[in-house]
């Protein structure tokens, strides 16, 4: 895998118009969980449309390393599971690389077992906080035996003999403590609940459900998620076909905005409605997106997508639509840099505790290329140049960060000048296909 050791520079310049038909890999959020739930299920689970970035993959050696067997036959893999409870102690430390989501949700899934695990991950997790999920673990017993500074990486964890079921309310919207604590429940006896006042992506509730855990959902009055879950139950293999990622759509989607003539269609996109803020924000900016073939794949709503280069004016973006959209903002970041008049984005230092410091990334890079922005400790506003006319022309420090890479990229297609990144060598944790996909649209990025 790779180590970014040698940096990767890459620069795109003005497109000519992009068209064509794609499809996106598989969602990251599912491909990380597929192979979890797999791997604790008993019996065999069979996956297609997985998305193989380094990412993902780590999660799955650390499932193989606690007795999980997965192999790829063709184009499916093929796991045979442990069994919930039955997981078996790493004889080595679990390396996540830059892996936050299958770090953070294996804490949680190994947390309340009566075994030491050691967490390791690269530079750029090493610097992340892990502390937001391993307080509810700490309620439920699980013990920080060796931690870096702060909470951080490399840490280890011992699991109590029997761990106690907690309700815990998530003081902030996070889908990744969410999950940590729904997952740890799993090896938990009794009722463990998680209080969620704003919604997150759910996919952790839903599949869990449909590999069989007793789990339910309850909604009160004032828009508060009650989730409830019974520990020491029964998971079953199951087969999963995991939608495209619409965190990877982003980037062709927004390059075909902002690049003139450009048509094209994105195939098979997950339509979740916890995770379509982007789509729902570039249509309040003008966007020429069409939803085609609305249909089901495996409980989750998926369909096409046909964008159209788009004249964008800016807008105001809700606070409340952070936890649907999060991964998006730096590609927002970069569409509104096209856009007539100011996008101001409100309620993201979520940003701040990313594979980077996204905000300032973000900021930083728009500034490098002669955008007009204005960084808040929790806001970012951009003043956009229809047409990019003077935009362009600086070098982007990516910070280790695939979605800064990519969303300067595209913002190079539209720009006045050419955009250039210090390293894309990053972009192959989450989406490995992402310059042969872009290219194979007209795009001119090398």
């Amino acid at each position: 895998m790779n180590t970014h050791a040698h940096p990767l520079p890459a620069t795109a310049s003005a497109s000519q118009p992009l068209s064509g038909r794609v499809r996106v890999p598989g969602d990251k959020s599912i491909s990380h969980r597929s192979f979890m739930f797999g791997g604790l299920a008993s019996g065999q689970t069979r996956i297609t449309g997985l998305l193989e970035g380094e990412d993902v993959l780590r999660t799955g050696e650390a499932m193989k390393a606690m007795g999980a067997r997965i192999e790829k036959h063709g184009d499916e893999w093929v796991i045979d599971g442990v069994g919930n409870g039955c997981l078996l102690e790493p004889s080595a430390p679990l390396d996540f690389g830059n892996a936050g989501t299958g770090a953070r949700l294996t804490m949680g899934l190994v947390g309340t077992y009566d075994m030491a695990t050691t967490f390791v991950g690269d530079p750029s997790l090493s610097k992340r906080p892990m502390g937001r999920v391993l307080a509810p673990l700490r309620e439920m017993g699980v013990q920080v035996i060796d931690a870096a500074p702060s909470d951080r990486l490399p840490l280890t964890l011992r699991g109590p003999r029997r761990a106690a079921p907690i309700t815990y309310r998530v003081p902030m919207a996070s889908a990744q403590v969410k999950s940590a604590v729904l997952l740890a429940a799993l090896n938990t006896p009794g009722t463990t609940t998680v209080v969620e006042p704003v919604m997150t992506r759910d996919h952790t509730e839903k599949m869990l459900k449909g590999f069989g855990a007793e789990i339910d959902v309850e909604t009160d009055s004032d828009g508060v998620r009650h989730i409830r879950i019974t520990g020491e139950g029964t998971l079953s293999g199951q087969t999963i076909a995991v939608p495209g990622d619409p965190s990877s759509a982003a980037f062709p989607l927004v390059a075909a905005l902002i690049v003139p003539g450009s048509d094209i269609v994105i195939e098979n996109v997950l339509m979740n409605p916890t995770r379509t803020g982007l789509i729902d924000t570039l249509l309040e900016m003008g966007a020429d997106i069409e939803v085609l073939d609305r249909r089901d794949a495996g409980g989750e709503a998926v369909a096409d997508l046909r964008v159209r280069h788009s004249h964008l004016k800016g807008t105001r973006v809700p606070p409340s639509r952070a936890p649907f959209m999060i991964d998006e903002y730096p590609v927002l970041a970069v569409a509104a840099s096209f856009a007539e008049g100011e996008t101001v984005m409100d309620g993201i230092e979520e940003l701040r505790v990313k594979e980077s410091d996204r905000l300032a990334a973000v900021a930083r890079g728009l500034e490098a290329n002669g955008v007009d922005c204005t960084e808040g400790e929790a806001s970012l506003t951009v003043r956009g140049v229809p047409g990019g006319k003077g935009l362009g022309g600086g070098m982007v420090e990516t910070h280790l960060d695939h979605r800064i890479a990519m969303s300067f990229l595209v913002m190079g297609l539209a720009s006045h000048k050419s955009v250039s990144i210090d390293d894309r060598a990053m972009i192959a944790t989450s989406f490995p296909e992402f310059m042969d996909l872009m290219t194979g649209l007209g795009a001119p990025i090398e």
